[in-house]
């Protein structure tokens, strides 16, 4: 099976745009019903089982937390910062059982604007994406944060 890097390419591009423009929703629409969103915590590759993680979420998990963005409740995130995600070094492999790894190094940088501070997060994230019906779901997402063993503020800017 030949891989449409271009495509892969234009849906990551895509899904870091959704977020940063808070279309949580449409957002969440990228994922599938059996996804996993992980974010360790003090090393890369740990056992979440095991071990403190940042974020281990499954999709029932995943809609609660974009509810609670949506609610007014995330009192962190009201207002909503304003984000920018980069994405480069791009990289895409076949995967198991049809599915497509991606890899991408990311910088997010987040405003508060109710501060005014800025926050810039830089590491390395990993998809699984799954094609269906012309563009692909995201099944496992793994953001592996380059200072995910260092005193942090919230981050809401994982969704």
């Amino acid at each position: 099976m030949a891989l449409d890097y271009r495509r892969i390419e234009q849906f990551l591009y895509r899904e870091a745009r959704l977020a940063d423009e808070n279309r949580l929703d449409d957002w969440l629409d990228l994922w599938s019903e059996d996804a996993i969103y992980w974010v360790p915590c003090n090393k890369d590759d740990v056992d979440p089982s095991r071990e403190l993680s940042i974020i281990y979420d499954n999709h029932p998990r995943l809609i609660l937390r974009i509810e609670r963005l949506k609610s007014g409740m995330a009192w962190t995130q009201e207002p909503a910062s304003r984000n920018r995600r980069l994405l480069s070094n791009i990289e895409v492999e076949e995967g198991n059982n049809g599915e497509i790894a991606a890899f991408a190094n990311f910088q997010v940088t987040e405003l508060r604007t109710n501060t005014g501070l800025q926050n810039i997060w830089v590491g390395r994230v990993e998809y699984h994406l799954l094609p269906v019906d012309g563009s692909f779901k995201i099944t496992f997402k793994k953001i592996l944060l380059l200072n995910n063993d260092e005193e942090m503020t919230q981050l809401s800017i994982l969704i």
